[in-house]
């Protein structure tokens, strides 16, 4: 079940061609999927995801990419790794309507969205 802050606060912040969002990869799951937002021991929130793909050349990345795509509803194209390609904290960019996007995360991390992909 997806899980929010106590505060509500999500992990993202708009710009001009669309959001920004603070994710944590765990690879080498059993499954595709998004399981909440948690904070770090430094207070960052971080959207908590996790893919069967390996951290080799890229693929845990890709998978990702797809991951947050079919979540969110938007094209796969439209998501880059801006940083973080190597660690486990990333930072996604996610280009749209600033607005629809953050919409769309807001509603699948409701319970009724259950944060899963």
């Amino acid at each position: 079940m997806a899980q929010t802050t106590d505060d509500g606060k999500l992990p993202f912040r708009i710009t001009k061609t669309g959001i920004v969002v603070t994710v944590r990869l765990t690879p080498g799951a059993s499954a595709d999927k998004i399981s909440g937002v948690e904070a770090g021991a430094d207070g960052v929130l971080f959207l908590k995801a996790r893919v069967r793909a390996v951290p080799e050349k890229g693929k845990a990345n890709t998978a990702l990419i797809a991951l947050m795509a079919k979540w969110l509803g938007v094209p796969k194209s439209g998501i880059e790794v801006l940083s973080g390609t190597t660690s486990r904290l990333k930072q996604l960019a996610i280009a749209g309507n600033p607005s629809d996007i953050a919409d769309a995360l807001k509603r699948a991390l409701t319970p009724a969205g259950k944060g899963e992909g």
